[in-house]
């Protein structure tokens, strides 16, 4: 069964899945390369992927985790330039994968293009808010927003508990925070009951304590 898709028709994506060809991912599988041509489009049917971005200095920040029913790599064939990050494959995926003519011309064709940028537009806001918002709060408060920006679905195993997929250096990258930093504040977070940790997973175990701490702005009280 087809994912729910997230940002566009459900028209769009059924035209974009049936054109797609069927490819199968590792965890930890590079789907896309910062850098690379933009030569085709990914369409996420299942598993959850994260985008990172290399600035020149080396620094590593992790943009985003994307779940199924995702585009990935469309922004670079629309905009004819380069690969702008590169995603990676948390779980074992699935994609269906198009050419980027083969991507345009379906667009063209479905006068689905103005529906594609305007996903693109929702999708630079949303980042620009974040970053905003992990610059004005301090620790605490940005972890906790963190942990539910990135437990998309697919690691949801349906009784409450959330399987966030990513250890304490990502969740630094993503909120540039040291992973000292960030240690400390899911220790705190532990102690509470809301979150498991192990070497490079982490774990949600009470999503609505963690909702009402975001929504308290005390994240580590």
């Amino acid at each position: 069964m087809s994912p729910e898709p997230a940002g566009v028709s459900a028209r769009t994506w059924e035209l974009l899945v049936a054109k797609g060809t069927l490819r199968r991912c590792r965890a930890g599988e590079v789907l896309l390369r910062q850098g690379d041509p933009a030569s085709h489009v990914l369409l996420l049917m299942s598993g959850r992927v994260k985008a990172l971005l290399t600035l020149p200095d080396g620094e590593v920040l992790l943009l985003a985790v994307r779940g199924p029913g995702e585009l990935l790599g469309e922004v670079g064939v629309l905009g004819g330039d380069g690969r702008s990050a590169t995603v990676v494959a948390i779980d074992p995926c699935t994609v269906r994968s198009l050419s980027a003519k083969r991507f345009r011309d379906l667009l063209r064709e479905s006068n689905a293009e103005e529906e594609l940028l305007r996903r693109a537009m929702r999708r630079l806001r949303e980042g620009e808010e974040w970053r905003a918002e992990t610059a004005a709060l301090p620790a605490g408060p940005r972890v906790v927003r963190a942990l539910l920006r990135l437990a998309v679905p697919g690691g949801d195993d349906g009784g409450g508990t959330v399987d966030v997929g990513l250890g304490q250096t990502q969740i630094g990258q993503a909120v540039g925070l040291s992973r000292g930093v960030v240690a400390g504040e899911l220790a705190r977070l532990r102690a509470l009951g809301v979150v498991s940790t192990e070497r490079g997973r982490t774990v949600i175990t009470d999503l609505p304590r963690l909702r009402a701490l975001a929504a308290s702005g005390r994240g580590s009280v």
